[in-house]
């Protein structure tokens, strides 16, 4: 329920107060402001600030204020007959000199208390007393496309004419609303209109001070200049305000109407259509019982092509007129702005509850410029992507940035650069730990890897177990990150790559022979050749080697013996003219131990060799006389086995011979037959 307060003032002092609907919390001086306002409408209007806070007054807001060209030839008026109703009013110079009409400065607030509810309070300040019938009228447009008189802006359906009336110079004035109503307003024609009798025109007067929408005041006596807040020493009865239900005015809460400028002008009878006198230029301002949101997204790394999508979802109520979903997407750099249709509110909420797989929201900025009796602070709750607020009217404007991160992938890729196997990898970071990878061949087409997709943003690391038998050849990283110290950007997908070789042996060779010409015991025996294959079909054997002056020969790169399918064969090309020692031509040899040629001999597999030199033994008989003897031949070794055995032809000639014969002592008997 509203209240009015009107007050009569005498010359001499106020005489009464008159109340009418709600009670008034009376402050130490009295005051006529309507209930809920903190701003001081004194009966005897002033300007400075006569209570402690929360009370408000000219001289403690930042208001939109105005002053008007000095009088003189310069100051500007309304001319030719204009009226209320002039669409386009006609603009004239120097036609207003210093008097009741006017016009020095005007002022308007927009006042919101911690309720949200709006007072609209307005000043007049003029030039001299009134004598008789002056009045001050505010116009308030929508539109900030100027008319043609190149100073006042285009009337738009709903602007707003408040009208302070004040009969024969007096003190109790009267308030007045109308609205402008447009040629096409459905509903609308010439019987609604004040005064004139055909559209455009303003609307019948509303009188707002009879239904306790608007309160007034007037300076009955005069203000000095330092309690003016600028405006210089002002007479008696040459300021006045008043102050009003915004919502009221607006046609209430669930409506947004921005107006864009203010200005003030006077008429000099109480009449409506009366002509116009002075008026000062409008002024901008961004007047709007609504609040605007804006929603804008980031995304950590920048997309581009955008494609990426968030949802969100919205609490909060919207002007019915310009209706906006519940729901809405943005991608990077996408912005949702709803414009001054905010109705006021609090506890209204905005949710970022839809995000795609491999992102993370990170963060929310918002910032809040408003109405100082608000002074809401923005609740943030990322980890559940929200924000709660409350909205007031005119200048409040929640700017919120919303903050994705991509997760990102690390792959983990192994090769063999030859054979095949399973290795283990573990890590602290990295889910599940340990994993194995098994090569199925040597080479990149072998490979295996593993995908840590859905990953933060971070640190983190991977080893590998080195199974017996393999080397590390390489680990690295595609971004130049160590394996155990891999830096994952927002987005990023790193391969951390590891290449393994099997470990590789040597056999040296060592050969020997007995060689009497050399002295007694074992020689070197140079230019003898080997061999050496393993049980694998699927690899090579190295090529055949021959022992050098020293009697040796060493063959590397061989496999470890587990590589192969068990031990390598070293066998031996016998030279001519000798016998192989036991145990033979060959050799089986187990390579454990990672060797090359150049390594100390200890590291190495070993396989020795020893010949033996072989000798021929021939027993040969010739008889003198052709055919006059007979002969046999036998020869054995110490064992008593022929090695050799012959007897003579017809002619009494004839040879036994025993080849290849190892190093010992050996008898023959030959009997010459008479």
């Amino acid at each position: 329920m509203k209240r009015i307060l009107s007050v009569l003032v005498g010359a001499i002092a106020m005489a009464a107060l008159l109340l009418v609907g709600m009670q008034v919390a009376f402050a130490s001086h009295p005051e006529v402001s309507l209930g809920g306002s903190n701003f001081e409408i004194d009966t005897n209007a002033n300007l400075k600030v006569d209570d402690p806070a929360p009370s408000i007054d000219w001289a403690g807001v930042s208001e939109t204020r105005k002053a008007d060209v000095a009088s003189g030839s310069g100051d500007d008026s309304f001319g030719q007959g204009t009226k209320e109703d002039t669409a386009v009013p006609t603009v004239v110079s120097g036609s207003i000199p210093p008097n009741k009409s006017d016009l020095l400065n005007f002022g308007v607030y927009l006042e919101t208390n911690a309720n949200g509810a709006r007072f609209l309070n307005l000043f007049w300040h003029r030039v001299q007393e009134p004598n008789g019938t002056t009045n001050m009228d505010f116009e308030f447009n929508q539109s900030s496309t100027i008319s043609a008189n190149g100073k006042t802006p285009v009337r738009t359906s709903g602007d707003l004419l408040i009208q302070y009336d004040l009969s024969q110079g007096g003190t109790n004035p009267v308030l007045f609303l109308s609205k402008w109503i447009a040629v096409g307003d459905p509903g609308k024609t010439a019987a609604d209109c004040e005064a004139s009798n055909s559209l455009p025109c303003w609307s019948k007067k509303l009188n707002l001070t009879a239904q306790g929408d608007a309160t007034w005041s007037i300076n009955t006596s005069a203000i000095p200049a330092g309690e003016s807040d600028g405006l210089g020493a002002i007479s008696s009865r040459t300021f006045g305000e008043a102050q009003l239900d915004f919502d009221a005015l607006t046609g209430g809460t669930q409506k947004c109407v921005s107006f864009g400028s203010a200005y003030l002008k006077s008429r000099s009878s109480d009449s409506f259509t009366s002509e116009l006198k002075d008026f000062i230029a409008p002024r901008s301002l961004n007047l709007n019982q609504c609040g605007q949101v804006i929603i804008r997204k980031q995304t950590d790394p920048e997309e581009n092509p955008n494609t990426t999508e968030f949802g969100f979802t919205k609490s909060f109520k919207t002007d019915p007129a310009t209706p906006n979903p519940g729901t809405f997407k943005l991608m990077d750099d996408g912005v949702q702005n709803y414009g001054q249709t905010v109705l006021p509110g609090s506890g209204y909420t905005v949710d970022e509850d839809v995000i795609p797989a491999g992102w993370n929201l990170v963060g929310i900025d918002c910032n809040i410029a408003g109405h100082p009796s608000v002074g809401v602070t923005p609740t943030i709750d990322v980890a559940a992507g929200t924000v709660t607020f409350a909205i007031d009217a005119n200048t409040d404007v929640l700017d919120c940035t919303y903050t994705n991160r991509a997760r990102g992938t690390i792959i983990i890729e192994k090769i063999t650069d030859d054979g095949k196997g399973s290795f283990d990898f573990t890590s602290g970071t990295l889910t599940p730990s340990p994993f194995t990878l098994t090569t199925t061949a040597a080479g990149a087409g072998g490979k295996d890897s593993r995908t840590f997709g859905d990953l933060v943003p971070g640190t983190y690391d991977v080893a590998e177990t080195m199974p017996a038998g393999w080397n590390l050849v390489s680990e690295s990283c595609s971004d130049q990150s160590d394996p155990q110290s891999i830096g994952l950007g927002a987005g990023e997908t790193v391969t951390c790559t590891f290449r393994d070789a099997r470990e590789k042996g040597a056999i040296l060779i060592t050969k020997t022979r007995k060689h009497a010409a050399g002295g007694p015991g074992p020689q070197p025996h140079p230019g003898v050749t080997f061999t050496v294959s393993d049980n694998d079909p699927q690899t090579t054997d190295p090529q055949p080697v021959t022992t050098n002056p020293q009697g040796r020969a060493c063959v590397d790169g061989l496999l470890l013996s587990s590589f192969v399918g068990g031990d390598y064969t070293v066998t031996e090309t016998v030279p001519s003219g000798y016998s192989a020692d036991p145990p033979g031509t060959s050799r089986t040899v187990s390579v454990t131990t990672e060797a090359t040629c150049n390594s100390a001999d200890a590291d190495k597999a070993r396989a020795n060799f020893s010949n033996t030199p072989l000798t021929d033994v021939t027993v040969s008989v010739n008889s003198q006389v052709n055919g006059g003897t007979a002969s046999t031949m036998v020869c054995k070794d110490a064992a008593n086995s022929t090695v050799a055995d012959g007897s003579t032809n017809t002619d009494g000639d004839g040879s036994a011979t025993a080849s290849n014969l190892q190093p010992g002592e050996y008898t023959c008997t030959i009997n010459v037959d008479p």
